[in-house]
Formats: structure tokens, C-alpha cells, sequence
């Protein structure tokens, strides 16, 4: 793998932890509907799968401007590291809470580092042996669509164990 692409993966990793963290607590800190959107309102898995959600595009936007040329598949590769760092988040938290009961809130916080790092490293090899033509368009309706999930399913929550807040009981914005 090329020094500057593991540099960028890396970068984004940083980037989608930190900033990912920083979401987590940004409605509590404001309280403000204007951050629900791209911000934990709640406790539930969904929200925790959106704080790595739109880092993690955002990260893929301002990386598109420099490696559009240099990857072809550039788009194709991003949805499948987002759909793995998505998927990771519930899978890893349900089979700790169903193996171990209730988990402690630090492991929580290590499934969803783990989840950016297992997806960054996924991109980073697939940037770099995916050689196959993608559709491009299709990968980027697929993100446009998950962004219009978590910005929806914010304020019109599917009444769904996914969607639950375990400290709340309640779902969405409150």
C-alpha cells in the first residue's frame, strides 16, 4: 500500500474517532434540532452507527478530491468500508451485550473504535487490490440513501429494538 494512502486511512480513522466522539455529546452540549440530525440524541445502537455514519462520508468527500484519479473505484470502495464500520457497530454489541448480559460503557466505546478501524483497513486494501469496474453512481445513491435514513429516522424513528434507547426507553429525539 502506497505511504500516502495509509497516511489518509490512518488520518481518517483519527479523524472519524474524534470527530464521531465529539458527536456523541453534541446534543446533549446544545440541545439544539439543528445538530439532531448528525448527532447522538439518544443512547440507542442506530445512533451510534449515525456518529460513524457521517464522519466517515464526510471523511470520503473531502478524500474524493484527491484520490478520484488515482482510484476509480473510489466510491465502491467508501461503501463498503462505511456499510462494514455500520455493520460492525450492532453486530459487535449485541453478541457482547447476548454473551455477557449488559456490557460496561467503555466497551462501547471500544466497538466503535474497532468499528473504524476494521473499516478503514478494509478500504485501504480494497483501494489498493479491487481492480474490478464499480458503478459509481450506485455506490453514491446507496450513501445518499443511508444519509437520508439517519437524518429521517431522527425524527420519525421506526419503533424497533435497533432504534430503542436502553437508558431512556424512548426513541429519536425526546
Amino acid at each position: 500500500m502506497k505511504k500516502s494512502l495509509i497516511l489518509w486511512q490512518v488520518g481518517g480513522m483519527t479523524a472519524v474517532a474524534v470527530l464521531g466522539t465529539l458527536l456523541h455529546f453534541l446534543y446533549d452540549w446544545t440541545g439544539s434540532v439543528i445538530v439532531a440530525p448528525f448527532s447522538a440524541v439518544n443512547e440507542s445502537t442506530w445512533e451510534h452507527m449515525k456518529i460513524f455514519f457521517f464522519p466517515a462520508f464526510l471523511y470520503a468527500a473531502v478524500q474524493f478530491w484527491f484520490f478520484r484519479k488515482q482510484y476509480e473505484n473510489f466510491w465502491c470502495v467508501k461503501l463498503c468500508g462505511i456499510c462494514t464500520g455500520l455493520l460492525l457497530i450492532p453486530v459487535l454489541f449485541y453478541t457482547l451485550n447476548g454473551a455477557f448480559g449488559r456490557t460496561p460503557d467503555w466497551v462501547n466505546v471500544v466497538i466503535f473504535f474497532v468499528s473504524v478501524i476494521g473499516a478503514f483497513s478494509l478500504e485501504g486494501l480494497l483501494l489498493v487490490k479491487w481492480k474490478k469496474e464499480c458503478a459509481a453512481w450506485v455506490a453514491i445513491g446507496v450513501l445518499t440513501a443511508l444519509l437520508a435514513a439517519f437524518v429521517a429516522f431522527t425524527f420519525l424513528t421506526p419503533h424497533l429494538p435497533l432504534f430503542l434507547d436502553p437508558v431512556t426507553k424512548t426513541y429519536g429525539v425526546v
